[in-house]
């Protein structure tokens, strides 16, 4: 064995995870409330994975790398019943989830209140009202459904009367339930952050959930940064006996001490680049088959003063949908999977430090933002999505200090999970959405060996529940 791949010399333990993203840490965090010993290898400086912060522009601005707002977090079966806030976390609410501003000068509101959000689109609101009231008074049941893998539901009617909803494409959703671009506008904002086409089915589920957690619980920033949510996970890991040990590249599986179970918060590519030959041709065929979806550019501003919204409404919610009305959207996101980009592009965007004050220096502003593009663009997206900022803030460049870029290529450096700038850890199509990345999801054929990473059900996003559920797969060793 060559010195690279020289075995490393770990604490005893009966499990051992492969990275410190949200589903390596919910996944060893499981483990070591079932009593087993867990060591997390993260080959970075700091844990986190996709939640980690750092001062990207200016001394004194702290922004978060990738994620940043964590509807799904507060919502999750798994991490909402674990006690973080004993570890040092502290949730900001905004006053409003979410806002979607339109050329008009005015702006569409998800408010936390389903009646304040039905006035918000006037004439749609009753559309609104017949899309969305009945999943919000039982959407613990509702999530506890759909953030489970393929299985009979537990809430069978209820989640069929979801399901014949979510399955639809955001598109035909969109036109049936709204009769104006406001309903429309603010519907297809929310179905976009399923990276899909939306025409695409499956991709209202995507609309519904989030709209439906941001009724229920709301979509909090961590005070501080996202690393403080790695940070909480970590310590209350290390409550429980388990350990995170950082700057420790794994390379090949031989680099790893016989344990029970070793779970890998990877995607399918590096699947087999750890395993090398050890996985059969069978199974790494059907690896090599699984599709990365579009990925993302992204920026961060450090900022002189707030964001000059022409709609007020907007100073109030901590994520803004820039991108117009549902048609602009929807060309937006069909053209990423043609391997184009759009001139005005679907913008994510979120203002964390006018609700949290440890995110600047004292009247300073940061703001993150992104855009979906072609898997490993290398184009330039900074003007155009400045553009589209001005275009519903005029002069917004004039607020800017300092700015932060990271097209693909940076956000894969910075995560090796995201495989060509792809965030989701493979595209959520239908037919990969619910067997991903093969049917036999967090099983892998090699013995003790488990996938718990996005590429895994239920689905993408920081909820946690790819790991608990690799978790669980890999406790049925122990018993």
């Amino acid at each position: 064995m060559s010195d690279k791949l020289a075995r490393l010399e770990l604490p005893e333990c009966d499990a051992i995870v492969v990275g410190s993203g949200p589903n390596g840490l919910a996944a060893a965090i499981r483990l070591a409330q079932a009593g087993r010993g867990v060591v997390v290898l993260e080959s970075a400086g700091t844990p986190g994975g996709g939640v980690r912060s750092a001062e990207l522009t200016q001394p004194g601005f702290i922004h978060d790398i990738c994620s940043a707002v964590y509807a799904m977090v507060v919502c999750s079966p798994f991490l909402r019943e674990l006690p973080l806030t004993a570890q040092g976390l502290e949730w900001v609410f905004p006053p409003a989830p979410l806002a979607h501003p339109l050329d008009d000068g005015t702006a569409v509101v998800l408010h936390h209140s389903i009646d304040e959000t039905a006035r918000s689109l006037g004439t749609d609101g009753d559309g609104y009202r017949k899309l969305i009231g009945d999943l919000v008074p039982r959407w613990q049941d509702l999530v506890q459904d759909a953030f489970a893998p393929p299985g009979i539901p537990r809430h069978p009617f209820f989640f069929a009367k979801f399901g014949l909803r979510a399955l639809r494409p955001a598109t035909s959703l969109a036109r049936a339930y709204f009769k104006t671009e406001r309903g429309r506008a603010l519907f297809a904002g929310l179905a976009a952050h399923s990276i899909l086409p939306l025409e695409s089915l499956t991709t209202s589920a995507v609309a519904l959930v989030l709209a439906v957690a941001g009724h229920a619980a709301g979509w909090p920033f961590a005070r501080g940064g996202s690393q403080q949510l790695t940070s909480a996970m970590v310590r209350y890991l290390e409550s429980l006996g388990g350990r995170v040990i950082t700057n420790c590249r794994v390379d090949s599986l031989d680099q790893l001490p016989p344990v029970r179970a070793t779970l890998l918060d990877v995607t399918p590519r590096q699947l087999i680049r750890i395993a090398g030959e050890k996985l059969p041709a069978s199974y790494r065929q059907k690896l090599e088959r699984y599709r990365y979806g579009p990925g993302v550019y992204k920026m961060d501003w450090a900022l002189h003063q707030p964001v000059p919204w022409r709609a007020a409404e907007c100073a109030q919610a901590g994520t803004i949908h820039l991108g117009g009305p549902l048609d602009e959207i929807a060309d937006s996101e069909r053209r990423c999977w043609r391997g184009e980009v759009s001139a005005r592009p679907y913008v994510l965007f979120t203002q964390p430090s006018l609700f949290d004050t440890a995110r600047a220096p004292a009247g300073k502003h940061t703001a993150w933002g992104y855009c979906h593009v072609p898997n490993g663009h290398t184009g330039n997206m900074t003007e155009i999505i400045e553009n589209q900022v001005e275009r519903f803030a005029p002069g917004f460049r004039d607020c800017i200090a300092a700015r932060s870029i990271m097209g693909p290529a940076e956000l894969e450096r910075h995560n090796p999970n995201l495989i060509g700038g792809d965030i989701g850890g493979g595209a959520a199509f239908l037919s990969q959405l619910f067997l991903r990345p093969t049917a036999s999801l967090y099983r892998t054929p090699l013995e003790g060996v488990f996938l718990c990473s996005a590429s895994t059900p239920p689905a993408p996003g920081v909820h946690g529940m790819c790991g608990y559920f690799a978790a669980e797969a890999a406790l049925k060793r122990f018993a």
